[in-house]
C-alpha cells in the first residue's frame, strides 16, 4: 500500500515545478548579464561608430531577447513550448546575421572608419566576458534540466564570445592604419553568426520533432 495515499502525482508535479523555476532562473540571469553587456556596448557604439561593434551589439541584444520565449516555455512547463522557443532562438540568430551583413556591406560602400578605439576594444572585452558568463549559466542549466533550447542558447553565447573577440581585433587593426578592417570583420562576424544559426538549428531540430509526437 502506498505511503502517500493523498495523490500519487505529487512528486512528479513538484519535479515539474522545480524544473520550471530552475529554467526561469537561468533564463533571467543570462538575460540580465547580456542586457548589461549590450547596454555598455551601445554607449561605446555611439562614441565609436564601429560597424563590427554594431554587429556584435545587435547580436547580443537579440540574444538577450531570446530569453522571452524561453522564459514563457518554462513558465508553461511544456517541452513542446521549449522546442518552439528553440526555433525562436534560431530565427533570432539568423535575423541578426542578416542585419550585420547588410550594415557591413553598406559601410564598405560608404566608408566611415571608427574612432575611440580604446573604448571599442574595451567594449569587445565586455562582450567576451558577458557572453562567456551567459554561456556558462545556460549550458549548466541545460545539462541539468535536459533542455535542448537552453543548450542551443549556451552554445550560441559561447560562440558569441569569439565574435566579441573579433571586435577587439577590429580596434587593434584599425589602430595600425587599416580602417577597411572594420566592415570586413563585420562581414566575418556575419558568416560566423550564420554558422551558429546552422549549429543551433541542428541542436533543437530533434527536440522539435520529438515534441510534435509527444506534446
Amino acid at each position: 500500500m502506498s505511503a502517500h495515499p493523498h495523490g500519487h502525482s505529487h512528486g512528479l508535479v513538484d519535479s515539474s515545478i522545480r524544473r520550471s523555476r530552475a529554467g526561469l532562473r537561468a533564463v533571467l540571469l543570462s538575460l540580465l548579464v547580456l542586457g548589461v553587456t549590450a547596454g555598455i556596448q551601445a554607449v561605446v557604439f555611439v562614441l565609436s561608430g564601429s560597424v563590427a561593434l554594431l554587429a556584435d551589439l545587435i547580436h547580443n541584444a537579440g540574444d538577450a531577447l531570446t530569453a522571452i520565449p524561453l522564459g514563457v516555455a518554462f513558465l508553461l512547463r511544456s517541452r513542446r513550448a521549449e522546442g518552439l522557443a528553440g526555433l525562436a532562438v534560431v530565427l533570432a540568430i539568423f535575423v541578426s546575421a542578416v542585419v550585420a551583413g547588410v550594415e557591413s556591406i553598406r559601410r564598405l560602400i560608404e566608408p566611415n572608419p571608427p574612432d575611440h578605439l580604446a573604448a571599442l576594444a574595451i567594449a569587445g572585452v565586455v562582450g567576451v566576458l558577458g557572453n562567456y558568463l551567459a554561456a556558462r549559466i545556460r549550458t549548466r542549466a541545460g545539462r541539468r534540466l535536459q533542455s535542448s533550447a537552453l543548450l542551443a542558447d549556451g552554445a550560441h553565447a559561447r560562440a558569441d564570445a569569439l565574435v566579441s573577440a573579433a571586435v577587439v581585433l577590429t580596434a587593434a587593426v584599425v589602430a595600425l592604419g587599416a580602417p577597411v578592417a572594420d566592415p570586413l570583420i563585420g562581414l566575418a562576424i556575419c558568416v560566423a553568426i550564420l554558422r551558429i544559426t546552422r549549429q543551433s538549428w541542428l541542436t533543437v531540430r530533434h527536440d522539435v520533432r520529438h515534441s510534435a509526437h509527444h506534446p
